[in-house]
């Protein structure tokens, strides 16, 4: 998992052991799904850097679980993948915490050559 060089600049490190933009940003918007927001009031309120929002929102969009019209955010109305979505990402996370992270790169490298 990466996140914006702004956010690594402007976070303390006990930030990055809470939940990440994403996260604050569905249970933000879980607990307020009764009103469509603007993307600033959805950054204030969820704690998200303003200048990294639009990417968050924008990859939320990407996965169907937020809806946007205009200048306005909304929750998915599918609780369904919704439920899913936070079981998927609690799972990587205990894989996580029992086997390491996985990295990337080294993922890359070994796929490249399989390939050969």
């Amino acid at each position: 998992m990466s996140i914006d060089i702004e956010d690594f600049e402007e976070r303390a490190p006990e930030e990055f052991e809470g939940p990440s933009n994403a996260e604050r940003v569905l249970q933000f918007r879980y607990e307020n799904r009764e009103k469509a927001w603007k993307a600033s009031t959805i950054a204030d309120r969820a704690d998200v850097n303003e200048n990294s929002i639009s990417t968050v929102l924008n990859r939320l969009k990407e996965q169907d679980l937020v809806r946007h019209k205009g200048s306005y955010w909304a929750i998915t109305d599918d609780t369904e993948r919704l439920r899913r979505a936070h079981q998927f990402y609690r799972t990587v996370q205990r894989f996580n915490e029992l086997y390491g992270e996985e990295d990337r790169d080294q993922w890359t490298e070994t796929s490249g050559r399989a390939n050969e």
